[in-house]
């Protein structure tokens, strides 16, 4: 069925951020005297959060409150330096985009990363597109995979949950859509395994932004 609205998950769905993202936490974990991991590792810690990406980023004995703390600060100005270097939409999202505007279905776009780098990146990378909200992280407000803006979303759509996608890398985007009440379409182009989408309620995957445009018609 043709869906009467799609949210979109941002980063490892629309745009490949793991490089800048590392780049900015090995930073920031040099200056704090802690080793560096390689962007595989990396792609296992994006996803709930800039916290969790530094808590995990952190050694073991080194992930007390204060050293978090500390390390989401530098990440946060090393990334605010650095958020736009090398990353780039995947390859076929523009075309996708495109196929979902031409199909006049709404769309908006909900991340676990910071609103404050979340609204720029959108801007910078898709500012042709009528996105009709992009929210990130902000403090107060409960993040995936809490159902709670996501519904909210699909209330500004105009349009009950059971008629919206939710389109993800993760299982974090899986399990909001699945608690939204939403088809959950898992990408295996992002940053997480076909399983993990699996597990956690994707009901159907795409291997190509053009599987995507192809589901619509279906």
């Amino acid at each position: 069925m043709t869906p009467a609205a799609i949210i979109f998950d941002l980063d490892g769905t629309l745009l490949d951020t793991s490089e800048d993202l590392a780049d900015s936490a090995n930073r920031a974990l040099q200056r704090l005297g802690a080793p560096t991991h390689t962007v595989a590792d990396y792609m296992t810690f994006i996803g709930a959060g800039a916290v969790e990406l530094v808590r995990c980023a952190l050694p073991e004995d080194r992930r007390d409150p204060t050293t978090i703390k500390r390390c989401l600060e530098l990440f946060r100005e090393e990334y605010g330096k650095a958020w736009n270097v090398k990353t780039h939409p995947y390859p076929g999202i523009l075309d996708m985009l495109d196929g979902v505007v031409d199909r006049g279905i709404p769309m908006a776009v909900l991340s676990n990363k910071p609103e404050i780098f979340t609204v720029p990146a959108v801007k910078a990378y898709f500012d042709k597109y009528p996105f009709l909200r992009v929210a990130g992280a902000v403090d107060g407000v409960p993040r995936k995979p809490d159902p709670s803006v996501a519904l909210d979303m699909a209330e500004g759509f105009g349009h009950p949950p059971n008629r919206c996608w939710f389109v993800g890398d993760s299982g974090i985007d899986m399990e909001t859509g699945k608690r939204a009440g939403m088809r959950s379409i898992g990408v295996l182009w992002g940053f997480r395994k076909q399983a993990e989408l699996l597990e956690r309620g994707a009901t159907t995957l795409v291997g190509h932004p053009r599987e995507l445009v192809l589901l619509l018609d279906s």
